[in-house]
């Protein structure tokens, strides 16, 4: 597929929000982007082709977001918080998108084995973090590949949720589910 058009791209954005991505039809994405479905399909763009392009920018979105916890000063535990502050921040950036995917199937984040884990593009940055916080003493020494899976879900399927379904406010959110998550509930957990 050539080069997609960012109007083209953000049309499909907004069809896939409105829609979902089930009846996001590439006609609806043409009238959205002020086009022909004709136009689309000399093209050579189809629906399924806009959603991996907005995955894979949503995907790369999402690792620049990481970098700084990854690459900055401090304990693991520090950067592990930091991280998953971002991965809010990102499931904040591409809400819409996340949504209209969730609705019709979460595949694309999970690797195609016997066991559906999460795929590494999404888990390693958490992974690195938990080895590095346990390194340092600063988290407990866990299992760092299933901690990461669990986390990455957790936290972001949950800020997700709350920003949606409660509509509650991406600071609120962000804190309600990172709180429990890096605190823990048991009384001196987090001492």
């Amino acid at each position: 597929m050539a080069e997609l058009d960012p109007r083209l791209l953000e049309a499909a954005r907004r069809t896939f929000a409105a829609h979902g991505y089930a009846n996001a039809t590439l006609e609806r994405i043409a009238d959205e982007a002020g086009l022909s479905r004709v136009t689309l399909h000399r093209r050579g763009v189809s629906k399924d082709g806009l959603l991996a392009e907005l995955v894979t920018r949503a995907t790369d979105d999402y690792r620049r977001t990481m970098w700084p916890a990854l690459t900055g000063e401090g304990t693991g535990a520090q950067r592990l918080a930091q991280a998953l502050e971002a991965l809010c921040a990102a499931a904040e950036e591409h809400m819409a998108l996340l949504v209209a995917l969730r609705a019709q199937s979460d595949g694309i984040f999970h690797r195609d084995e016997d066991e559906a884990l999460t795929r590494t593009v999404y888990t390693d940055p958490l992974e690195k973090l938990l080895r590095e916080g346990a390194a340092d003493g600063s988290l407990r020494d866990v299992d760092a590949l299933e901690t990461a899976t669990v986390l990455f879900n957790l936290v972001g399927w949950t800020y997700i949720h709350l920003r949606t379904g409660h509509g509650w406010a991406p600071e609120r959110a962000a804190r309600a589910t990172l709180d429990p998550v890096l605190h823990g509930l048991l009384a001196g957990a987090g001492d």
